[in-house]
């Protein structure tokens, strides 16, 4: 992918250099029973296979079958991991064929339990772990991953794991699971990515203290020995991987905007938590704002939550305020961040520099306070601001109540409420609560998957805010493209592209999002939007629009099987 386009699956390959049993223990080359007979002659496999010839379609039959036998979430989740393990095609052409079945099972919510039970599931290498206690040696074990050539590295600490928290080097399972959605999705050939944890340490007793825990025990480090740390890896990726697209992914507040502030500059990275979740979260206020015929420098903003990813929506939504016209005094001046300390004002001494940009003067808010003359509630929050939005971002399960939400419906026609808290048991508020106590007016997308939700004789389809909607489409484009940067422009860019792809935009009735079915498609025209806007701003070699678009439709790889000389 990128500058020197991949050979394509399907096409003619030269014989591999694994020959029997070998080659069936490659999963980037296995094709297992879709060996044919002139293949199976050519690279010693007659014998160690069953006589009949399959075909990939055959064979997906097969594994759904095996898959559909697993009795639980946690057991599909293995299998389809030891899949992956054996032959990746395979593996990426059942989810495929399954993508709305399968994307939860093989990331949220169900990835949680992965990370949780890493070491007691753990069955075979997959990406790399960064130990501390090898600090000195960073760059020599980039040197050992196990393709030289990489479109895309995720990477973690595994301090801030969805909504479960701290997992140490369990948290290795969000990498894996988002770079399976970068194939899926975006295309990314799956050798070209490199899931990485970055074990610090972890101070979750309960991994420390587990006979079975694999990663490095001891508390996390902080301070100069984590800076420097984090600052020899990314010495050591621009020096192995110079122009490999870099997420960050899963970093406590105290380091997220902190690394991404330092390093943007300085290479093709971007934050998901902050700015992937701050794009779709943009692309699914958009697309309901289009249902009320609104526009979002209009409304005033309630965020439930002011870590990373609240203000990270903040930040998106402000931005895009501004291209409506406002000021960016003005623009701040429509958001009220709430966290677990109440509102953000202005004498609030535990604010670090991001949330206090949406502090407000405490004179300005001090009379709302009911309950407690030092604190701002919530609901206080709701009942003052009158919100025309609510956002959850906290991971308090069931923080929107009745009462809060018909407070918010009571001065607004069209509640907009997106509880996107994951996993499920963490969210603020379920659709079918949502929408019974507003008789059927609220506008929802959530965080984890729902469906469609009935009431009142009408069926409501909620769409799922996930991050998957941005960041494979985003790093297609920034790679294809060439970007040197990710910037903001781009982010935005790939919001606008989202929410013209609305289903609501043409049935109000509609979900905001597009089916996850499409999410293959949408994600080249989220790609082509990118793309240009890098080229735009200068961040990318000019080309024709028309070459942008087919370059990027050209480097989105599909599972097919390769074809050997001797077919």
């Amino acid at each position: 992918m990128g500058r020197v386009l991949p050979l394509q699956p399907g096409a003619l390959c030269p014989l591999p250099r694994f020959r029997g049993r070998d080659l069936l223990d490659e999963p980037l080359l296995n094709k297992g029973t879709a060996f044919t007979d002139g293949e199976r002659s050519a690279l010693g496999l007659h014998g160690l296979l069953p006589p009949q010839v399959e075909t990939l379609d055959q064979q997906v039959v097969r594994a759904y079958e095996a898959f559909q036998r697993k009795t639980d979430d946690l057991e599909r989740h293995i299998y389809l991991r030891a899949l992956q393990d054996t032959n990746e095609v395979l593996f990426y052409r059942l989810l495929l064929d399954h993508m709305e079945e399968m994307m939860p099972v093989v990331y949220t919510p169900v990835v949680a339990l992965d990370c949780q039970l890493f070491s007691h599931i753990y069955r075979r290498p997959r990406g790399m772990f960064i130990s501390y206690p090898l600090r000195d040696s960073v760059r020599r074990l980039l040197q050992h991953r196990p393709n030289p050539d990489v479109d895309v590295i995720v990477v973690t600490d595994g301090e801030r794991i969805l909504g479960i928290g701290d997992q140490g080097a369990g948290g290795l399972g969000i990498p894996i699971g988002k770079l399976s959605l970068y194939t899926l999705i975006g295309g990314f050939r799956p050798e070209r990515t490199l899931p990485i944890v970055l074990d610090v340490g972890t101070n979750n007793l309960e991994r420390l203290r587990d006979p079975e825990y694999l990663g490095w025990r001891h508390e996390r480090i902080s301070g100069e020995e984590y800076d420097e740390f984090i600052e020899e890896f990314v010495r050591a990726v621009r020096q192995e991987l110079p122009g490999t697209l870099l997420q960050w992914e899963d970093f406590g507040a105290e380091h997220a905007r902190q690394i991404l502030e330092r390093y943007q500059d300085q290479l093709l990275t971007f934050n998901d938590d902050i700015q992937g979740t701050g794009a779709i979260t943009l692309a699914a206020i958009l697309s309901a704002l289009q249902v009320t015929h609104q526009k979002l420098a209009d409304q005033r903003v309630v965020i439930f939550g002011a870590g990373s990813a609240g203000v990270g929506v903040a930040d998106a939504m402000r931005s895009w305020m501004i291209q409506e016209g406002l000021t960016d005094p003005v623009a701040r001046s429509r958001f009220w961040l709430v966290n677990r300390g109440g509102l953000l004002h202005g004498s609030r001494t535990d604010l670090r520099d991001e949330q206090r940009v949406y502090a407000h003067p405490w004179d300005e808010v001090q009379s709302w306070a009911k309950a407690d003359p030092h604190r701002v509630s919530l609901a206080e929050v709701v009942q003052e601001a009158r919100p025309t939005i609510l956002i959850g971002l906290s991971t308090v399960a069931g923080a929107f109540d009745e009462t809060l939400v018909r407070s918010m419906a009571s001065h607004t026609e069209r509640p907009i409420i997106f509880p996107l808290s994951n996993p499920t048991n963490k969210t603020e508020a379920l659709p079918t609560d949502l929408l019974r106590w507003t008789n059927g007016k609220a506008i929802i997308a959530t965080g984890s998957p729902f469906g469609t939700v009935e009431y009142d004789g009408c069926a409501f389809p909620i769409a799922q805010c996930n991050n998957v909607y941005i960041f494979p489409a985003l790093g297609l484009g920034a790679v294809v493209s060439g970007a040197r940067r990710v910037t903001e422009g781009m982010l935005l860019a790939a919001a606008r592209a989202l929410a013209e792809c609305s289903p609501a935009r043409k049935d109000p009735k509609a979900p905001l999002l597009p089916p996850v079915s499409e999410l293959r498609s949408v994600a080249l025209q989220i790609a082509h939007a990118v793309g240009m806007e890098a080229q735009r701003t200068g961040h990318a070699e000019a080309i024709p629009l028309e070459a942008l678009q087919t370059r990027v439709r050209a480097a989105q790889w599909t599972p097919i099987y390769p074809v050997y000389p001797g077919a």
